[in-house]
């Protein structure tokens, strides 16, 4: 049922941010759950006896591991004399990815189907009292089709790579400036140097001590920069028994030892660049495990984009050029909605400016 709405064209490849299993492991493993502010609320469509679509949510009672802040939106009402929280949250827990967040089966009227789960959406914000619904990280098409609805429209942005048909890395390079491509090989030279080399994990490769290792790092780089790590050993191996032919572990080793490591899954020809930690400080050692790594294995298996996660203007000067995200937001509350809607209109120019200044610096060669 969710798999047919989530992949309506039966693509041998599904993104796997919208498959049920990961779904699944994120909320069995206890990482979104009503303990950790993420209460699954699931909004589905019904018609003939037969499932039209889903709309995954959750009520949540905080704004962490979203990625797309509305933290002052909530002082604002809450200055205000009004509850922000609890709000329904549409989105995959913790995974700052773009795709399809209002999942229609291919035997539904789309146009129809659409409608029907934002207005569900909607009618769940009243009917639990909550302030609000927020669509994060859609599709640009759903994010027009959402704003003619009367959703809020908001812009934001992240980095990626393109794949411009490449046979190897060094086919890459030579697309970039001379100051830029001799950066680029001065970074990998040093992590070489160090005596650090790399394992790609796939499928079978992937035991249960590579979880146990990884998510040593995960733990300990997570815990120093963000003070909770999200996600639960137990999310991570039941990842690895339903999506390990869509997971690369990049594994950094130094002798027999692992000391880094970082955590992708890929689809529909994109890889998708996750989580990342490290026991060891190498410089360059994260650019390598999470962005040159990454484009290798795209080349690799001829992927056609890498998309790095959130943030990281960093990821500029490797190649990774901006490109917008979008969400849709609906506010109950009129004289907050009305507010928002004025700063969404001022901060979606901001945005586009911001990304055309950025493409500017490109490290790509100008041609002509």
């Amino acid at each position: 049922m969710w798999d047919a709405c989530a992949n309506p064209g039966r693509v041998p490849d599904p993104h796997p941010f919208c498959r049920y299993a990961f779904y699944h492991a994120v909320e069995a493993s206890g990482s979104a759950s009503a303990r950790t502010g993420w209460r699954p609320a699931h909004l589905v469509i019904e018609r003939d006896a037969r499932v039209d679509g889903i709309l995954p949510a959750y009520l949540k009672n905080h704004s962490q591991g979203e990625y797309v802040f509305d933290h002052s939106w909530a002082d604002a009402l809450e200055r205000a004399g009004g509850d922000y929280y609890p709000k329904l949250q549409a989105s995959v827990p913790f995974t700052p990815v773009t795709g399809p967040r209002l999942l229609i089966a291919s035997h539904a009227d789309r146009a129809q189907t659409f409608q029907a789960l934002l207005a569900g959406g909607v009618a769940v914000v009243k009917e639990l009292e909550a302030s609000s619904l927020h669509i994060t990280f859609l599709p640009e098409d759903d994010w027009r089709q959402a704003g003619a609805l009367g959703f809020l429209q908001r812009q934001d942005q992240q980095f990626h790579w393109e794949n411009k048909g490449y046979n190897c890395f060094d086919d890459f390079l030579g697309e970039l400036s001379s100051a830029k491509r001799k950066n680029l090989r001065k970074e990998r030279a040093a992590v070489r140097a160090a005596g650090i080399e790399f394992d790609w994990l796939t499928g079978a490769d992937i035991t249960e001590a590579h979880w146990d290792r990884f998510f040593e790092f995960y733990m300990d780089t997570g815990s120093r920069k963000w003070g909770r790590p999200y996600l639960t050993r137990e999310f991570f191996s039941r990842i690895g028994s339903t999506l390990a032919d869509q997971t690369l572990l990049v594994m950094a080793r130094r002798g027999r030892r692992h000391v880094a490591g970082a955590l992708n899954l890929f689809g529909e020809g994109i890889l998708f660049g996750r989580n990342w930690g490290s026991v060891e400080y190498h410089p360059f050692l994260h650019f390598e495990a999470c962005y040159y790594q990454a484009i290798d294995f795209a080349i690799a298996r001829k992927f056609k984009k890498v998309e790095a996660g959130a943030q990281g203007a960093h990821k500029l000067l490797r190649g990774y050029m901006p490109t917008p995200t979008y969400s849709a937001h609906y506010i109950a509350h009129p004289g907050l909605r009305r507010a928002v809607d004025e700063y969404l209109a001022r901060e979606r120019r901001a945005v586009s400016e911001h990304i055309e200044e950025l493409a500017e610096r490109s490290p790509f060669r100008k041609i002509g």
